[in-house]
């Protein structure tokens, strides 16, 4: 029996280059402080639900896995799927343009006012924003795909491996992913016999 959060959702008819670029402008733009992949997820799979949690979910480890931003992975993995390689590059340019801006003039206030004892507390403040917008993300995701024993056993493996013993990436994927691969391939066969 197949999972129904495993589903992907459908593809709109025709999404303009337009509203991918402001979608991707909208993510960057409201995740102050690192949170891009939950509000990656809010955005492309809650609102505009032009993909599934699966299907987010991964697209996301795919994206972690290759070389490059994260984010600016997903643009172009949600863009291409929505309209090809125009579609990659609109939301690109619509995650990175205004950022960019941003960027560069708050870097130049930053060395100018550095000192300034509100400007630590803000940055302060915006690094916890950030770790309560991971944390949001991992408990919707994890309420769709921690379904069983496996998924927890190679969530809590990936977890202290990387997370609490520090070995890095590759190291952990070298360790989970086989096992993951393992569990998820039979599984999948049976699903589709059984559809």
């Amino acid at each position: 029996m197949n999972d129904p959060g495993a589903a992907a959702a459908p593809v709109p008819e025709r999404v303009s280059l337009f509203e991918l670029a402001l979608t991707f402008n909208h993510i960057a733009l409201a995740s102050f402080g690192g949170g891009l992949s939950a509000w990656s997820r809010e955005v492309v799979v809650v609102e505009k639900q032009w993909m599934g949690d699966a299907e987010f979910l991964s697209a996301m480890t795919m994206c972690r896995i290759l070389p490059g931003a994260n984010q600016v992975n997903m643009a172009v993995f949600v863009g291409n799927k929505m309209r090809g390689l125009s579609g990659a590059v609109a939301a690109v340019v619509g995650l990175c343009l205004m950022p960019l801006a941003i960027v560069l003039t708050l870097s130049f206030l930053y060395f100018r006012f550095k000192e300034v004892p509100a400007v630590k507390g803000i940055l302060h403040g915006a690094s916890a924003a950030a770790v309560a917008l991971t944390l949001t993300m991992v408990i919707k995701t994890g309420k769709s795909c921690l379904t069983g024993l496996v998924p927890v056993a190679l969530f809590a493996t990936a977890f202290i491996l990387n997370g609490l013993l520090r070995w890095p990436l590759l190291g952990t994927l070298g360790v989970v992913a086989p096992l993951a691969l393992l569990w998820a391939w039979p599984r999948q066969r049976a699903d589709r016999a059984d559809a």
